[in-house]
């Protein structure tokens, strides 16, 4: 593996989403200092038009991480449901529109669902590390669960308010950001991610 020196041990998250970063920093912990493409100076916006979640994420962190001589993590998350022909997939964040309306995707996925006795879902969190445009490691995760009849909850994003995990009987958005942190795709997938940062750092 390829190290460079960075004693203040940087990162760059390649997202422009607020509640994203204070997820991945407390995911993460103290150890890194974390940036975004906010800070980035002339980072341009990356069109995540990857048939996968994966190819989404390689795709955002060879961009980004052009423009920084820092590591560069990048994820593409979404929400897949098996009757729905695991739709959104992809375009989960533009399920309803390129509005990035949450209300709105979660409205129109209750529709969807609406005649489906099956409601079993994933929530699949891909990253991808890469310096210089070369990337240097990849991860993928999933938490498993169904879609609840209507939303419940106040805390997290997307569709969390809808997404109940197996096991539990309440919603990612009602059982609140500790017990989701800890079971979540994205989790699962910062935890491996926060050990290659670890070891990239030594």
């Amino acid at each position: 593996m390829h190290k460079r020196k960075n004693l203040n041990r940087i990162v760059v998250i390649a997202t422009r989403n607020i509640k994203k970063r204070k997820e991945i920093e407390k995911l993460l912990g103290r150890r890194f200092n974390i940036l975004t493409v906010n800070d980035i100076s002339k980072c341009p916006n990356v069109e995540e038009d990857g048939k996968t979640f994966r190819a989404n994420a390689v795709k955002k962190a060879k961009q980004v991480s052009h423009f920084t001589d820092y590591l560069t993590v990048a994820d593409d998350s979404g929400l897949e449901v098996f009757s729905l022909n695991r739709a959104p997939g992809v375009k989960s964040a533009r399920f309803a529109g390129s509005s990035q309306n949450d209300s709105k995707n979660i409205e129109k996925l209750l529709k969807a669902l609406k005649n489906k006795k099956n409601r079993n879902a994933r929530f699949v969190c891909s990253i991808a590390i890469a310096m210089n445009g070369k990337v240097l490691n990849t991860i993928q995760e999933y938490v498993y669960g169904h879609i609840g009849l209507v939303e419940a909850g106040r805390h997290g994003f997307g569709y969390d308010p809808v997404f109940i995990p197996n096991g539990y009987t309440k919603t990612f958005a009602s059982l609140g950001e500790k017990i989701k942190n800890r079971i979540s795709h994205r989790s699962k997938a910062l935890k491996k991610t926060k050990k290659f940062l670890s070891d990239f750092f030594k």
